[in-house]
C-alpha cells in the first residue's frame, strides 16, 4: 500500500515526521509537503507561478519532496505525478493546532485531504488540538491505529468523503477513545490591528480570540475533544444543501425575468 503524507505546517514540521515514522509499518510512505508553512491557505492552488520541487531525505519515507506550492498542490502533484495515480491513502497532518468546526473552511490541512477525496482516494486530515503541546507521539500512534482499522474495512470512507480527525493534547492514559462527531462552530472575535510601516504605508494585522462555544452537545467535535475523545468527523465536499432545494424553487427565484 502506498500512502501519501502531506501537511500545511511545512516539510520540517514535527507532526509530519512523527506520522511518517509511525505509518512506515503499514505501507510505503511518500511525503509531499510545502517548503514552508502554508497554514490557513484553504484550498488554494498555484496556477500563475511554477511549482518548484526538491527531493529530500526523511526518516520513515521511501521518498519525500518539498514543494513551493500549497497543500492542495502537494496532493495533486504527489498523486498524479510522483505516484502516477497509484495511491491507496492520503493522510494530511499531523497539524500543529486544532481544525475543529468551521475552521475546516480555512484549513490547508483539511483542504489537502479534500483534494485527495476529489481525486477519488480515501483521505484523512489529522490535527493535534493545541499550539503549545509538542508531543506528537501519542497522536501519531492514534492515527496508526485508525489507519490499520480502515485498511481492514476500506468501504468505511465513502467516495467524495474524508475523515477530519482531531486529537486532544493529553497523555495517552487520559484519552477516552474515538468518537464519531459532526462539525461544531468555531467563532472568532476578529480584530484588525492597524499599523504603519517605516515608509508610512498603512497595513493591518489580523488577530483575535476564539469566542467560547455555547453548544455543549457531546456529539460535536469541539465538545468531544474538550472531553478528551479523539473526534472523527466525516466531511463531504459537496456543499449543496439538498434539504432546501425544493423550498427555494417554490420561492419563485427561478421565475425572475432576465
Amino acid at each position: 500500500m502506498q500512502i501519501l503524507l502531506t501537511n500545511d505546517d511545512g516539510i520540517m514540521a514535527q507532526g509530519l515526521s512523527a506520522l511518517a515514522m509511525k505509518l512506515e509499518k503499514l505501507g510505503e510512505i511518500y511525503v509531499v509537503a510545502p517548503m514552508e508553512e502554508r497554514s490557513a491557505t484553504g484550498h488554494g492552488i498555484t496556477i500563475w507561478d511554477p511549482i518548484r520541487t526538491k527531493e529530500i531525505e526523511m526518516q520513515g519515507a521511501k521518498k519525500a519532496w518539498a514543494i513551493s506550492g500549497t497543500p492542495a498542490d502537494c496532493v495533486k502533484l504527489g498523486v498524479q505525478e510522483f505516484l502516477k495515480d497509484d495511491c491507496s491513502l492520503v493522510v494530511s497532518g499531523i497539524n500543529n493546532g486544532p481544525n475543529l468546526g468551521t475552521d475546516v473552511l480555512y484549513s490547508g490541512t483539511v483542504s489537502a485531504a479534500i483534494e485527495g477525496a476529489v481525486l477519488g482516494i480515501p483521505s484523512i486530515a489529522v490535527s493535534l488540538a493545541s499550539f503549545e503541546y509538542n508531543d506528537f507521539e501519542t497522536a501519531a500512534e492514534a492515527v496508526c491505529r485508525l489507519v490499520r482499522e480502515l485498511m481492514k474495512n476500506k468501504s468505511v470512507i465513502p467516495k467524495d468523503t474524508l475523515l477530519n480527525v482531531n486529537i486532544p493534547a493529553v497523555k495517552k492514559e487520559l484519552l477516552k477513545g474515538y468518537k464519531i462527531t459532526r462539525l461544531g462552530v468555531r467563532e472568532y472575535e476578529n480584530v484588525f490591528d492597524r499599523r504603519v510601516d517605516p515608509r508610512g504605508n498603512v497595513y493591518y494585522w489580523l488577530k483575535g480570540d476564539i469566542i467560547p462555544n455555547q453548544d455543549r452537545d457531546p456529539e460535536i467535535d469541539v465538545v468531544a475533544v474538550d472531553n478528551n475523545y479523539i473526534s472523527i468527523s466525516p466531511i463531504h465536499f459537496d456543499l449543496t444543501d439538498y434539504g432546501i432545494i425544493q423550498s427555494i424553487k417554490k420561492s419563485g427565484l427561478e421565475n425572475i425575468k432576465i
